[in-house]
């Protein structure tokens, strides 16, 4: 028969085996199409069996191709891929070829029947298993020659998902493919976190050493992730900056060999190597570059400039900025009536002379600047201003982080920064010296606002004993103008009053029951942490690698440190000093910045009539050549310090009323920081969740009190609430007074 005649000829069967091995055949015009001349001859099963080996055989070439294209990719991950695929293909597809045409040759009875002749269908059983695996990878190769670039967490996500199949050639051969991607992942990882080194091609971080986008296939936990980015930041800033001491070898060694062991596909496993490379890093990094004298040193340099614990600094650069701006008023216009960074940084100097800051070394870090540029002065506005007084336009009053940063030169931002520099940026951050610029600008301010009220005072009270050497018990005056002198200047006394006794309650609560407190606390939490040290931490300073210590012992150490542990504390320290100095209340400061503005523009005022509120009697009606009623001056003063003073009561009426609803309505948001950024892993994850959160309960707790101890100092007489309920009385009438209505 024809049949017979064809399947027991050599040559085809030659002709069929060559082209299962990738190379073209004339039996076929195109793809796995039948020539049509064949087609007559054979029987339709054995066409139907020819057609399904030609459309293995042509997945197959088409397999070859894109792997040979993609082997010149630039990306290592995806040369990677075709490599491995190469090699699978040459290690299983291409020996069953070879194999199967040595069985037809030995004539196995298992292929060739009755030793004569070789069904098509027998060989199409032995390959059938490869026609699922080559339609998956041919959609494999397609879709990477799709896309011009693949950075390796993509493509391990894609391998990692495709390998998730039933068919078990197909998860086996997807899993090699994940896994050989993984390993020069790995590889490039380890020259990352053991050696400080980036790939000049696809490097896993850039030159800041952030995580590059698609550097972390999504298996790669958000805590490996953050410790991976510190770890190789740390060792890489370490080298670059030739620090005398380096990462014992013997540390990088058993780093390397426990990475070796894992891959990031094994999450848990992997989580745990980087967790304890981590620890090891960070423990070693303690005792040999940043060490807790040095937080300690810029803790206490941070808390001494920026939120002014050195009190004696703090007045004396407030005088010096007030004599530079003295200074250059006193000019004619011109370069040399400008205040530049220069001349600030001059006055910081000045300031520390015959202060306990006049031999700090860490002076020399802090920096003014102005993000302006170089400006004159001007003198605080005597203009009647328009302040937000009542709950509805405090709350739409536009607030800014550094709303006080104008208030110290009256004119323009003033920024004090803090130069930190390699090993100290381990521990601060940007966002953390911003938070300290801010804090400083509204300290300083509170402490200039309230250096001039109490200036303001002795002023009035010298002008008082002088002018009572010649007006014995009175104020002086004609019988007409008697009581008009005496209303305005008891009127005078009392808004001073007023304004010193506000603020000195205000910066008591603020260094005292924030600053003092928060700074001490932070003091304990860092000097418990750090002067507790296992046995294998001493044995990290002498450059032997420390036993192997299990998570869950780890993370029951709580004297275990970590830069990202000391890190969110002192970002929660921050954090509680904003709130508890109601920076993080936007209706609390847009009230607080007009009665800073209100008490300079009343010493602005009182300056302008030299010193006193009250007229010198020569001086009544006599401005005008004696045209001038008599008093006419002192109504005048009447009138700008009655208003002044209507509106610091309004001011106060309406910040002691919303700091009241702020106890109950406004969330105290003490802690900052993300859960996920925990490092502690495994089975200690829900016990320092729990801490975490109890913790950060207190926090709250802590901060709401401090908002209650001003409320006790500001109505320690009951004048502010007593007040309110007169208004209140007042505004809602008999019947509401009553409860009927």
């Amino acid at each position: 028969m024809v049949t017979n005649a064809f399947n027991s000829t050599a040559s085809m069967i030659a002709e069929v085996f060559l082209l299962l091995s990738g190379h073209e055949s004339s039996l076929f015009l195109s793809g796995p199409a039948l020539h049509p001349q064949f087609s007559p001859l054979l029987h339709p099963g054995e066409q139907q069996c020819l057609e399904s080996l030609a459309q293995i055989a042509y997945r197959y070439r088409k397999i070859v191709a894109s792997c040979k294209a993609l082997s010149r990719s630039p990306s290592r991950y995806v040369a990677t891929v075709a490599a491995t695929l190469n090699h699978i293909l040459k290690e299983d597809y291409q020996t069953l070829v070879v194999d199967t045409e040595a069985k037809v040759l030995a004539r196995d009875p298992n292929l060739v029947a009755s030793a004569s002749f070789v069904p098509l269908s027998s060989i199409r059983a032995v390959f059938g298993e490869w026609d699922a695996p080559f339609a998956t990878l041919v959609a494999l190769v397609e879709q990477l020659e799709s896309e011009t670039s693949w950075k390796p967490g993509p493509l391990i996500d894609l391998l990692l998902a495709r390998s998730h199949n039933g068919v078990h050639r197909i998860s086996d051969i997807l899993s090699s493919l994940a896994v050989a991607v993984q390993r020069v992942w790995r590889t490039q990882l380890t020259a990352f976190v053991i050696h400080g080194s980036l790939s000049p091609t696809d490097p896993l971080a850039s030159e800041t050493y952030i995580l590059e986008d698609g550097s972390m296939p999504s298996c790669v936990s958000e805590q490996s992730r953050d410790s991976i980015a510190y770890v190789g930041r740390a060792i890489a800033t370490i080298k670059a900056a030739q620090w005398q001491t380096q990462l014992p070898r013997s540390l990088a060694s058993e780093h390397t060999k426990l990475l070796q062991d894992v891959l990031p596909e094994d999450q848990h496993a992997f989580d745990r190597v980087i967790f304890q490379i981590r620890t090891n890093v960070s423990e070693w990094l303690w005792l040999n570059v940043l060490t807790q004298k040095d937080v300690e040193d810029a803790v206490d340099s941070l808390g001494n400039y920026f939120l002014l614990r050195n009190g004696e600094f703090a007045q004396s650069l407030i005088r010096e900025i007030e004599r530079l701006k003295l200074s250059r008023l006193t000019m004619r216009s011109g370069p040399a009536s400008m205040i530049r960074d220069q001349d600030l940084n001059l006055a910081l100097l000045r300031a520390s002379l015959g202060t306990t800051a006049q031999h700090d070394p860490t002076l020399s870090l802090l920096r003014f600047s102005l993000p302006e540029g170089p400006l004159r002065p001007l003198l605080p506005s005597l203009t009647h201003a328009q302040y937000p007084t009542s709950p509805s336009i405090s709350a739409t009053f536009p607030t800014d982080p550094s709303l006080f940063s104008s208030h110290l030169l009256g004119s323009t931002p003033l920024t004090l920064s803090y130069k930190v520099s390699w090993p100290l940026d381990l521990f601060l951050h940007k966002a953390d010296l911003t938070t300290y610029a801010t804090l400083f600008s509204y300290l300083s301010a509170l402490r200039k606002t309230h250096t001039r009220i109490h200036t303001c005072w002795s002023s009035l009270s010298n002008s008082q004993r002088a002018r009572r050497r010649w007006t014995g018990l009175g104020e002086g005056g004609t019988a007409e103008d008697l009581q008009v002198r005496k209303t305005l200047l008891r009127c005078g006394w009392g808004t001073v009053r007023d304004m010193g006794w506000f603020l000195d309650t205000l910066l008591g609560y603020v260094m005292t029951d924030v600053l003092e407190v928060e700074f001490v606390r932070l003091k304990e939490m860092l000097g418990g942490r750090g002067m507790h040290t296992s046995g294998s931490l001493q044995s990290l300073g002498s450059g032997q690698l420390a036993p192997a210590t299990s998570t869950t012992s780890i993370a029951s150490n709580s004297h275990h440190l970590d830069f990202t542990t000391l890190r969110t504390i002192h970002s929660e320290y921050l954090d509680r000093l904003l709130t508890g100095c109601l920076l993080t209340n936007p209706v609390l400061t847009s009230l607080l910045l007009p009665i800073f503005e209100v008490c300079e523009r009343f010493v602005a005022q009182v300056e302008r009539w030299g010193g006193d509120v009250l007229p010198a009697l020569l001086f009544e009606g006599s401005l005008k050549g004696g045209d001038e009623e008599v008093g006419a001056m002192v109504k005048e003063r009447q009138g700008v310090v009655t208003e002044i003073n209507e509106t610091l009561q309004e001011l106060l009426e309406s910040f002691y009323e919303q700091l009241s609803l702020s106890t109950s309505q406004q969330p105290f948001t003490a802690t900052g920081t993300d859960a996920s950024k925990s490092v502690l892993m495994n089975a200690s994850l829900a016990n320092h969740t729990t801490f975490n959160a109890s913790k950060g309960v207190k926090g709250v707790d802590g901060v709401r009190r401090h908002v209650e101890r001003l409320l006790l100092r500001l109505d320690f007489n009951g004048a502010f609430s007593k007040g309110l309920g007169r208004k209140r009385d007042r505004d809602t009438g008999i019947l509401a007074a009553g409860g009927l209505a």
